[in-house]
């Protein structure tokens, strides 16, 4: 798996040259314009309800009680540091499902772009398929309900483990891990799909060559660390990544 996750982080530096090479700004800083006010929009109205929100919560599940009983002891420093952690983890929870929602809209885009990256690849000329495009947006749009059905799952286990003392505070690492994993399998599964793989037959390939899925979604997060810049870059340049990886892949003979 660790050289899955190498050829994915150089997959994102080769990415910039191909970029380049062919001149694919446009379709990198348009869609990352509009990802970007979205996601700045998104955090605002996050940020402006989450109290709310996690008053609410805490209500209905009489965790505010438990907090005014424990409040002086041992317990009690346990459970408010778990509430950080819940918080981490509800902020990272957002991030995810809004990255979905952003996938789902854009995936006209992020379908061309990937083709389109696989015919430069192969040196072909790029023939813009009218019905493989629509059959690639309805399987993404299918994928990321699937993807975001799973980690809302596993978000909802995290929060419980949250409140366990010292291995709880390890849950929102665990979640961008996971995290990671789907975002590269979305970006992943563009290529898939165009090379006549079923939806089960992209799950068990990506499964068993997860490295690769999970480096693409560790440097689209690590993007996220550079405001602005890194906002718009991030979207388009996991898309080229991850054809680009899967390329490499296939000509260090690491996947068939």
């Amino acid at each position: 798996m660790l050289k899955e996750i190498v050829i994915s982080f150089q997959a994102y530096l080769e990415a910039h040259s191909f970029i380049k090479k062919h001149q694919l700004w446009k379709w990198v800083i348009i869609p990352g314009v509009i990802y970007s006010i979205l996601l700045f929009i998104g955090f605002y109205l996050f940020l402006s309800s989450y109290n709310d929100a996690t008053k609410w919560m805490f209500e209905e599940l009489h965790l505010d009680k438990w907090l005014e009983k424990f409040e002086n002891s041992w317990l009690g420093f346990f459970f408010i540091v778990g509430k950080i952690f819940i918080d981490l983890l509800l902020l990272f929870a957002y991030f995810s499902f809004f990255k979905f929602f952003f996938l789902i809209i854009a995936s006209p885009v992020f379908a061309i772009l990937s083709e389109k990256t696989e015919y430069l690849i192969k040196e072909q000329y790029f023939f813009f398929d009218v019905a493989q495009m629509n059959k690639d947006i309805l399987r993404n749009i299918s994928v990321s309900f699937k993807n975001m059905s799973s980690q809302t799952i596993y978000i909802l286990g995290l929060m419980f483990v949250s409140f366990i003392p010292l291995v709880g505070w390890i849950t929102p690492l665990v979640f961008i891990f996971i995290d990671c994993y789907y975002l590269g399998f979305s970006m992943l599964d563009y290529s898939n799909g165009r090379n006549s793989l079923s939806k089960v037959e992209s799950n068990d390939f990506i499964s068993h060559h997860r490295g690769l899925a999970i480096g693409n979604g560790m440097i689209f997060y690590s993007l996220h660390m550079v405001p602005l810049i890194g906002w718009v870059f991030a979207p388009g340049y996991a898309v080229i990544a991850a054809t680009l990886s899967l390329h490499q892949a296939k000509q260090k003979q690491i996947i068939l």
